[in-house]
């Protein structure tokens, strides 16, 4: 945060939530919804303190019986309401079709500004800059806009390949599956071992979480492997492994994301993430996901690139197993681990374990 931002109160670097920030999350009609992924996952992962959660479709009901997060934050209908919690921080916890800030929010996030909040930002329409959210700010507050393209790129050159470290990356079958969520977990196990580990986020999410990343679906194309390979390069002399949050899947025609994943971190490990009983692209009924054994064919191929760069094993398997009862949810996993011969998980019902035993058994 420097020059005209800084004296306006704009936040336009990294570090703003910490482990005594009061956070908001507006998550309306998104709570038990993908496009509330972010603010599920800032509840779930989230150092901070989440103290209010706005929802107005679910206001009242408990968070616990609802998503299965174990902590008593209160859900409410309004900004007005969450602000008798003592907020000093919203964040937009939903991504509406699109990306963009539909208009109907303006207003409630303008209530916030004008009490005194902080704002974190997570979607496409930039709002640090737009003249009516500036005069709604107050003074000390800021703006946090996470999806802007990083000062500074260039094209990849795969120089991450030369770095001593671990580099395991999450691929999937599909779009919103749990890549970070694995990434997450797989980072956690790590920590618990004494590993020095580290979790590069490439999404809006997973920067909140971190504070740091680069939110690679804002950057230009033509610089979005080298932006991967800049932020490998920045982490991987001083950790023994990098946990890659992946975007996108080789089988989404909409995503654009994986392939710059692969290049730009040159991973030594990959893992597969899917969710049980999809067979599908969502939203693409046209679009199958073929067998996983040959979506591991798929990625270990491309990742190797004809022997341009060295071999990638996917050295196992997470399945988000959300919504099955637990003994559909393990019989999948055993079905799994037979189909592909690999470990297989639900990283958040039951641990990234047997997926991190194999990443370090394979050197």
């Amino acid at each position: 945060m420097a020059g005209a931002a800084e004296e306006n109160g704009l936040m336009s670097g990294l570090g703003s939530l910490s482990p005594q920030s009061r956070v908001a999350i507006l998550l309306h009609g998104g709570l038990l919804r993908e496009q509330g992924k972010t603010g599920v996952s800032l509840l779930r992962y989230g150092q901070f303190q989440v103290v209010a959660v706005i929802d107005r479709e679910q206001a009242g009901g408990s968070l616990a019986a609802l998503t299965g997060i174990p902590k008593a934050i209160p859900i409410v209908a309004s900004v007005a309401e969450a602000l008798s919690y003592q907020p000093e921080i919203l964040v937009i916890g939903i991504a509406p079709s699109g990306g963009q800030l539909p208009q109907e929010w303006r207003q409630e996030l303008g209530q916030a500004l004008r009490a005194g909040l902080s704002l974190v930002n997570g979607l496409h329409t930039p709002l640090a800059q737009d003249p009516q959210f500036q005069q709604w700010l107050q003074p000390g507050a800021w703006i946090w806009d996470i999806r802007r393209e990083p000062q500074g790129l260039s094209v990849g050159k795969a120089l991450a390949r030369t770095l001593p470290c671990k580099r395991v990356l999450t691929v999937g079958t599909d779009m919103s599956v749990g890549k970070m969520s694995t990434s997450l977990e797989l980072h956690r196990a790590s920590l618990k071992r004494g590993l020095r580990s580290c979790f590069l986020a490439t999404g809006q999410t997973g920067i909140m979480l971190s504070g740091d990343g680069i939110p690679l679906d804002a950057v230009r194309v033509d610089y979005a492997s080298g932006a991967v390979e800049q932020l490998v390069l920045r982490y991987g002399s001083n950790h023994d492994i990098l946990h890659i949050e992946g975007q996108g899947s080789l089988l989404n025609p909409a995503s654009t994301a994986t392939l710059p994943l692969i290049r730009g971190s040159q991973p030594t490990h990959l893992i597969l993430v899917h969710r049980a009983g999809q067979t599908h692209i969502k939203g693409m009924e046209y679009v199958p996901i073929p067998p996983l054994s040959k979506v591991i064919d798929l990625y270990e191929q491309v990742a190797a690139a004809a022997g341009a760069f060295a071999p990638v094993p996917v050295v196992g398997v997470a399945l988000n197993t959300f919504g099955w009862e637990e003994a559909a949810a393990r019989e999948q996993i055993r079905q799994l681990e037979a189909e592909t011969g690999l470990p297989c998980t639900d990283v958040v019902r039951l641990g990234a374990d047997p997926l991190l035993d194999k990443i370090l058994a394979e050197g």
